[in-house]
């Protein structure tokens, strides 16, 4: 109970304490449905480039909504915010998935679930404003860890999908979600306050219209282009964004359909991606807290790029090598998206926060979006393809890293000597 993440978790105040402690009521439903979801749209006869397309449509839905979420999230609050658009874009898709029965369904419910990216800045700056900067590694661990606690939660649907067959409990499990998920939105807001940062800026918007304030975005990304630290953390958002995409949507179609897994067998390896992860979060992250985050994400990059080139040659019911592949992945993962989470939030003005992410969550959906569908394609000619994309992806982040450690002024370090 002395340990480091222990610690930070008994202590949270505020509403860091209200994010980590109801993310499992998200997260349980979540990891539920998730490793299923490419499978269950083959079930309902959607081919390979309807799923990549469907993923680049929603990642345009998610860069129009991100475009609007830093000054509806000035204009409205944090708090707020959070609560609307995450009842739009959970609550309301989750029913389409439960009753979809061909691409049209999975289409709507996508462009709906699109405004997800709202929440995320507002939920971000809700998250990070009013909390010591020094936590933000500790509590971006409670946050990845409060998903890969409930994904032991995982196996069931493995269970109820041999009990039941695929359609049927996915049906069920987009029902569970919708309704865990509602609970989970207004359980928070009601432990969340607006931050300082918030009402300061609800003051100065609360006389301009939504154009006006869309108009400064230009004088916010000119700020953007004149900050090095700011690109060369995008960059690196953009190549983690791509490969998310292309892992979440075509992993499991890999596994299926080229390496011959049964469907039911999925949930098992998710179950011990989370072991792996939870157990480096609790071993390893509260010694890697302080150091530069560039070492351990070259390091999990390319953890990455020889789970890639394993899955992509392994013959077909290689279990034990695909074992390899999940252990490979579960230590990336933190080394990764946590210090890259770090590197936002200390790369970016406090005063503008709201902005700049939102801004930055537009580029990297720019570059994201045609990838849904190119990936969709690549899959269709030979599902390695869209792996190897990734594994080129994750060369240039390794070969951009090191670069950095040769031009000083690209890092961040660990504070932003102005935040909040």
């Amino acid at each position: 109970m002395k340990h480091p993440l222990i610690e930070t978790l008994k202590n949270l105040r505020g509403n860091a304490r209200g994010a980590v402690y109801t993310e499992p009521m998200w997260g349980i439903p979540f990891n539920l449905y998730a490793p299923y979801v490419s499978v269950y749209m083959l079930a309902l006869g959607l081919v390979d480039s309807q799923i990549g397309l469907i993923a680049s449509v929603s990642l345009v839905g998610q860069f129009f909504n991100s475009l609007v979420s830093g000054v509806l999230t000035d204009k409205y609050g944090r708090k707020l915010t959070t609560l609307v658009s995450d009842i739009i874009s959970w609550s309301i898709p989750t029913l389409i998935w439960a009753i979809a029965q061909d691409f049209r369904y999975f289409l709507v419910a996508a462009i709906i679930n699109s405004a997800w990216r709202i929440s995320m800045t507002s939920w971000s700056c809700l998250l990070v404003e009013d909390t010591d900067q020094k936590l933000i590694v500790d509590i971006y661990s409670w946050i990845y860890i409060a998903n890969y606690v409930v994904a032991f939660f995982a196996p069931i649907a493995g269970l109820l999908i041999n009990r039941f067959t695929l359609v049927p409990t996915m049906r069920g499990l987009y029902l569970f979600a919708s309704i865990m998920m509602t609970l989970k939105f207004f359980v928070m807001n009601n432990m969340v306050t607006e931050t300082r940062q918030g009402v300061v800026r609800m003051e100065e918007t609360r006389n301009k219209h939504l154009f006006s304030l869309l108009g400064e975005n230009r004088g916010v990304f000119r700020q953007i282009l004149r900050t090095p630290v700011t690109l060369f953390t995008l960059t690196l958002m953009v190549i983690m964004s791509i490969n998310m995409m292309i892992t979440s949507t075509f992993w499991s179609i890999l596994v299926t359909q080229r390496l011959l897994v049964p469907e039911q067998y999925l949930a098992i390896f998710t179950t011990v991606k989370s072991m792996i992860m939870l157990l480096f979060f609790f071993t390893l992250m509260p010694r890697l807290r302080e150091v530069d985050a560039r070492g351990p994400m070259i390091l999990g990059f390319i953890f990455f790029i020889v789970s890639q080139i394993m899955l992509i040659s392994m013959p077909p019911q290689s279990y034990f090598l695909l074992f390899i592949t999940i252990i490979l992945d579960a230590c990336a993962v933190p080394m990764t998206s946590t210090f890259l989470d770090r590197l936002v939030v200390v790369s970016i003005d406090p005063k503008e926060r709201a902005r700049i992410m939102a801004i930055l969550y537009v580029t990297v959906l720019a570059f994201t979006s045609p990838f849904g569908w190119i990936a969709g394609k690549l899959s269709e000619i030979n599902r390695a393809l869209p792996f190897m994309l990734s594994i080129t992806l994750f060369l240039v982040a390794v070969v951009l890293l090191v670069i950095s450690r040769r031009l000083p002024h690209l890092y961040a370090g660990n504070v932003h000597p102005d935040a909040a």
